[in-house]
């Protein structure tokens, strides 16, 4: 039996957001992504100019509440103490302390969504 086609694909993970410029212009800067377009009012779909990754959309809700995010955005990273302090200068925010047995630190962008900054470095196997 072959394998089935797929219906559907990510195109987009959108991003409700009070803060709609500063959201928008955080995930740009972070991921190094361009508007597909002009951001129209309070709505912008960010693309991947090399298009290996799906586009981040970003979606201006004054209704839009902080709360524990039932979905994030894990940003592998083989330098994550760089790229935290960047994301940091560029408007995160802390979330919480990392654990010393932890891979990934936790932030807020500015519309107070969570997403994680993942240490992608190759490991090191284990003594025998």
């Amino acid at each position: 039996m072959a394998d089935p086609v797929p219906m559907n694909r990510v195109g987009s993970v959108v991003f409700d957001t009070r803060d709609f410029e500063r959201t928008y212009r955080f995930w740009q800067a972070v991921l190094g992504y361009a508007p597909l377009d002009p951001p129209d009012g309070q709505w912008v779909i960010l693309h991947d100019p090399a298009g290996r990754g799906p586009n981040v959309s970003v979606n201006g809700d004054p209704d839009a509440t902080p709360r524990r995010n039932l979905l994030h955005l894990d940003l592998y990273s083989d330098d994550p103490d760089a790229d935290v302090a960047r994301a940091l200068e560029l408007g995160a925010r802390p979330h919480r302390p990392r654990n010393a047995d932890e891979d990934f630190t936790v932030l807020e962008d500015p519309g107070g969504n969570l997403f994680c900054v993942v240490d992608a470095r190759p490991r090191a196997a284990p003594p025998p």
